[in-house]
């Protein structure tokens, strides 16, 4: 008897509200997320190897294995990772693309290249993940190292909130940067997830999912 549970999302840090409000509007109950953590964004080069060691350690215990990442940075390493153990992955370049569509998401990326991108989870953790992540809060000289080729701020909205996009427009002035506001709600990630869950459920034994 196959004991094993059913979908394991190993998911990024900065996508763990998202997911849970998906999971439970969509009543998936056969879906476990863990999280890595979201300060991984900041050294990139981790990701595959923290993502391979999370795919390892549970891959006995659940029937099918997703990764809710982008490349995020990656460079390539977390695709031949997935491609090393057979797991799936979100596409696109970052979160950004699946929250802005890969349409918008191109026309913004043209318009203006030097564009950093602010999510809900972003914005509500700005000072932890961008201040003090990078030392700018004991080193405030590096920000023009790291943002010298930033011309724009986009807040990409999950959530419809005239408090957070002022936050975020603040944010903006205090980083130099023009701003842009684009309600976005979850984008793409819902239907993304439901395709997956979808296949997986018609690849599987029909008692291997609870009703």
């Amino acid at each position: 008897m196959d004991t094993r549970r059913g979908t394991l999302i190993i998911a990024c840090g900065a996508l763990a509200h998202e997911i849970s409000a998906l999971q439970r509007a969509s009543g998936w109950n056969a879906l476990t997320v863990q999280c890595l953590p979201p300060e991984l964004h900041n050294r990139p080069e981790r990701i595959a190897p923290a993502v391979r060691a999370q795919i390892r350690q549970n891959r006995e215990r659940y029937r099918t294995i997703f990764v809710a990442y982008a490349d995020c940075g990656t460079g390539g390493l977390l695709d031949a990772v997935l491609r090393e153990e057979s797991v799936e992955r979100l596409p696109g370049a970052h979160c950004y693309e699946f929250f802005a569509g890969p349409r918008l998401f191109a026309e913004l990326a043209e318009a203006e290249p030097g564009t950093f991108y602010l999510t809900d989870f972003l914005l509500r953790h700005f000072e932890r993940l961008v201040i003090r992540g990078l030392g700018l809060d004991e080193h405030p000289e590096l920000h023009q190292q790291y943002f010298r080729h930033y011309r724009r701020l986009v807040y990409l909205a999950q959530t419809r909130s005239e408090q957070a996009q002022q936050e975020a427009s603040r944010i903006a002035q205090r980083m130099g940067l023009a701003f842009e506001y684009r309600f976005t709600g979850y984008g793409e990630l819902g239907e993304r997830l439901q395709a997956l869950l979808s296949r997986q459920r018609a690849a599987q034994p029909e008692n291997a999912w609870p009703a």
